[in-house]
């Protein structure tokens, strides 16, 4: 049979000792964890599958770029097939574990990859619009023009980061229609809504940038071998699909 001894005053306080350090060492790896806050928004639950609300609609915005071959997702605040497939890409383009599911670790790595404007770290507003400071006079109200242009530098960054986070050169944003009137442009430019953005060569020659673009949510794309975008290559959101670089693709 056996027989339990009652502790003895050094057996208690090696006991109050050890769990002293345990808790030291808790604190100091939850404080080792980036803060799971951030200046523009912060996400304060894991999303999946079949969720939907604000922060799904947030998350959208940030994985938009990683919808795969000739596709887009919709930024409607529903947690969906296309939605997790991005959120699976991103991970795997950061090294995350890719399980489609936006936990800490997704949320985090976002945090690090934005501003407190919510912008991604490698492009502004400014840098979109050299139009003017109000984004009004276009196609669309002014603050859904800003909304389409946070929406495009989104999906630069994913391109960004596919083409090694060399840096991509904007050349052209946002334009008013007297902005759009001067440099040329169509009446019926994207550059009208927001969502227009023209890249130049730099580390990367402009069909390297427009072949990759096919993969990071752009469905309007323009390049040498169309009228008058030798020099550029064009991006956009437009409804449907076109592509036409003839001496790239």
């Amino acid at each position: 049979m056996s027989r339990r001894f009652p502790r003895n005053a050094l057996t208690r306080a090696f006991t109050v000792l050890v769990m002293a350090a345990i808790g030291s060492v808790a604190a100091i790896t939850v404080g080792a964890s980036p803060a799971y806050a951030d200046g523009c928004y912060t996400w304060g639950r894991s999303l999946s599958s079949g969720m939907s609300g604000e922060d799904v609609r947030q998350l959208q915005i940030r994985v938009a770029g990683w919808p795969g071959y000739n596709n887009t997702i919709g930024i409607d605040g529903v947690f969906g097939a296309e939605t997790r497939d991005a959120v699976i890409r991103f991970q795997q383009a950061y090294g995350l574990g890719a399980d489609g599911i936006a936990g800490p670790q997704t949320f985090n790595k976002i945090y690090s990859l934005q501003d407190d404007d919510c912008t991604p770290i490698h492009f502004s507003y400014a840098e979109l619009n050299k139009c003017n400071t109000t984004w009004a006079g276009g196609a669309v109200s002014a603050a859904t023009a800003k909304s389409n242009a946070l929406r495009a530098m989104w999906r630069l960054e994913a391109l960004r980061h596919a083409l090694g986070d060399q840096a991509l050169r904007v050349t052209s944003g946002f334009r008013s229609t007297a902005c759009n009137n001067a440099a040329g442009g169509v009446s019926s430019s994207r550059h009208l809504y927001g969502d227009g953005v023209d890249l130049g060569s730099g580390p990367h020659s402009l069909c390297t940038i427009g072949k990759q673009a096919r993969y990071h949510g752009f469905s309007g794309i323009l390049g040498p071998g169309y009228p008058d975008h030798s020099d550029h290559i064009h991006t956009d959101a437009r409804s449907g699909t076109l592509w036409s670089a003839s001496q790239c693709f």
